[in-house]
This record gives structure tokens, sequence and C-alpha cells, in this order.
């Protein structure tokens, strides 16, 4: 199923997509008790939010490695872990917004794995368990700062720099998706989550060690390698298999 999170005359709505019409549900998809209603709006008619609203957004990095190769990276021991704030989610057909200090931001086209239960200390197992569905991102970095810091903090967490969306996907295996993304209609990325040094139950499993995972809360695995650079006006997408596409442009 596809569940939506939606702007319809000035009200948010929640909903499941069934080809171009949005079946509304009575309350928050997350919600267990939520019921569809059989009221039908046309997806033309709304403006699509970022599916959830994620208390936080925990990245892994350097998943792929091809990706650490072309970083000049070692491939890491165990998951690398950061984390970006509420205030970089922003839904699709949203601005990226380009910050005047950095002089170099990229995209990164990623998987998000959006959590539907509350877990910490979970196995592999539980872990997957847990999972709600799975949407696109874009863990946009400031690449300059990224590399002047030596940590990942600044670099990663300005506003806009997490698109989300366009919707969640349930059951779907996560573990061999074509993962693309493409710069003003131009590939940049092509790849499959085959290829990701750690699986999506490891990684979930991994950080519920470190921190109690709740529902709505968003888990980034990492992107591929052909990262590269942005410039206001550009159009960005990151397209992933049996999710469908997340469009947003560079201001």
């Amino acid at each position: 199923m596809k569940y939506v999170r939606f702007i319809n005359n000035s009200r948010i709505g929640y909903g499941v997509l069934e080809e171009e019409r949005i079946q509304y549900l009575d309350g928050e998809f997350l919600n267990p008790n939520s019921k569809l209603t059989g009221t039908y709006v046309s997806l033309q008619e709304v403006t699509l939010l970022t599916p959830v609203e994620p208390n936080k957004v925990v990245c892994v990095g350097l998943n792929y490695a091809l990706h650490a190769q072309e970083l000049d990276h070692s491939l890491p021991v165990d998951p690398v872990v950061f984390m970006k704030p509420q205030s970089a989610v922003i839904g699709p057909d949203a601005e990226i917004i380009y910050p005047k200090i950095s002089q170099r931001v990229d995209y990164e086209a990623e998987l998000a794995v959006v959590i539907g239960k509350t877990i910490k200390d979970v196995s592999e197992s539980d872990a997957s368990k847990a999972i709600f569905g799975y949407t696109c991102a874009n863990d946009v970095t400031a690449r300059d700062l990224q590399n002047k810091d030596g940590q990942w903090t600044r670099a990663k967490s300005f506003d806009t720099f997490c698109p989300i969306g366009p919707w969640i996907v349930t059951d779907i295996d996560p573990s061999q998706l074509d993962i693309q993304s493409f710069v003003n209609g131009q590939i940049k990325q092509s790849s499959n989550t085959r290829h990701f040094i750690t699986s999506v139950p490891k990684l979930v499993s991994f950080i519920s060690q470190v921190m109690t995972l709740n529902p709505g809360d968003v888990v980034l695995t990492g992107t591929p390698e052909g990262v590269g650079a942005l410039q206001p006006g550009d159009e960005v997408i990151v397209r992933i298999q049996m999710i469908g596409e997340l469009r947003n442009t560079v201001k």
C-alpha cells in the first residue's frame, strides 16, 4: 500500500493512494486504529507533504563500498551514524535552499526506512517487524563544510537538507531495489540496495542499541557512488524501484 500525507482545502489529511486518487483515512496512518473512510479525492487536487513528521532522522554514512571509495574513506567497522534535525525535513516538490556559507552542495539519493513501533535494543528480526514502510530521501550535504569540519553535523543539518517522500510504501523487500538520482534529467547515480554493506534490519537493530526509535522516526540507509554538486535552479530527482520519485528544486 502507498500511504500519503497531504493538504486539501487547507486541511491536512491522511490516506491511501489508489492509482490517481486518494482514499481518506480517519486518522494518521501510523495509528493502528485508523480506518479507511470510503471518501476519495483526486491526487491532482492535493498538495503532497512529507509523509511523516519524524521526531528524528537517523542517517547512516558509507553504506556502499564504492561511495566510501569515491570520498576516499576506508570501510567502517561499524555503521557510521549521524542525525539530521526536524527543521531539515521537507516534502516532495519543496525547495532545497542553497546556504550562503557553502560553495558545494551535493545530492545523495537514499532509501528511507519509516519506523512503525517503539523499539530499543532489538534483534534484527524484531527490527524488521518494527518497520512501517519505505520512501525516498535525499541526504543533501554541504560537502565543502563536511570536509572542513571533519565531522558532519553542520554539513548535513541546514534547513531543507532532508527531502522525504512522496509517499510510504509497505510490504516490499528493501534488499533488492534499484536506486537512482537525476539532476536536470541527467542520471547521476544508479545502483541497487543489494550493495548495502549493512542490511536494513542490521542497521535498525544497531541504531536501537544506541537510542529508542519511535513511530514516525526515519532511518536513511546511505547513498551509492556518483554524488555530485547541485546549483540553484537545478531539479533533482531520487527514484527508487517499487516506490516512485521524489522531486525537488534548488533555490
